[in-house]
């Protein structure tokens, strides 16, 4: 099925420019890595403190795309930088988990809010990305399959944050969005593993 993933190599020719600068400067990946996960934890826990603003969601989206943008950057420089390390990509998938923990739990405490599907959304979209790491232990690559990737829970959370950052009641909708996203994401697991062990075949 089709991901906003599919799109990424079109951003990352928007970004390049900026990246072969961010490499003369001397900025490495693993610096980019972190600064995107010091970022979410930051926002998510600007949140936490004030989940009672609605105003402090708008940031979600802002920082979501941003964050989209670091990720990008880390791995071209990475890549196209040499610099690519058993520490970066320990950083990279850890960073990521932890980064979308942070930013997306502390909407549970928002009133209306769905607690316990929203915990259930991130606790699976933990286990997604796990899926796709392990795709590398049995000798496939890491798995990136859709439906509900990062790409994708980042584009949907940055419309829940908008959406509450605006006013929106978020009931009924948002329960009904996060059941089709935790749908999605038990979809994404078994489309990362049956690839995973087709590929290896």
């Amino acid at each position: 099925m089709p991901s906003i993933y599919e799109l990424k190599p079109k951003f990352q020719n928007l970004l390049r420019p900026l990246v072969n600068k961010l490499a003369t400067m001397g900025i490495t990946a693993n610096q980019i890595t972190i600064l995107a996960v010091l970022l979410s934890f930051v926002t998510g826990g600007l949140i936490f403190v004030f989940s009672n603003q609605q105003w402090i969601l708008l940031a979600i989206p802002i920082v979501l795309f941003i964050r989209m943008a670091l990720n990008a950057i880390d791995g071209m420089l990475a890549r196209e930088h040499n610099m690519q390390s058993s520490l970066g990509a320990i950083l990279n998938e850890l960073g990521d988990v932890l980064s979308d923990v942070a930013l997306y739990l502390p909407l549970a405490l928002i009133d209306g809010v769905n607690a316990s599907w929203l915990i259930l959304v991130v606790l699976f979209a933990v286990i997604s990305e796990m899926t796709g790491v392990i795709a590398v232990q049995i000798g496939a690559h890491r798995r990136y399959d859709g439906p509900m990737g990062k790409s994708d829970r980042a584009f949907l959370f940055g419309s829940i944050g908008l959406a509450l950052g605006m006013g929106f009641n978020p009931q009924p909708w948002m329960d009904y969005l996060l059941i089709a996203m935790f749908l999605l994401l038990c979809l994404t697991i078994f489309n990362r593993s049956h690839k995973a062990l087709e590929e290896i075949r």
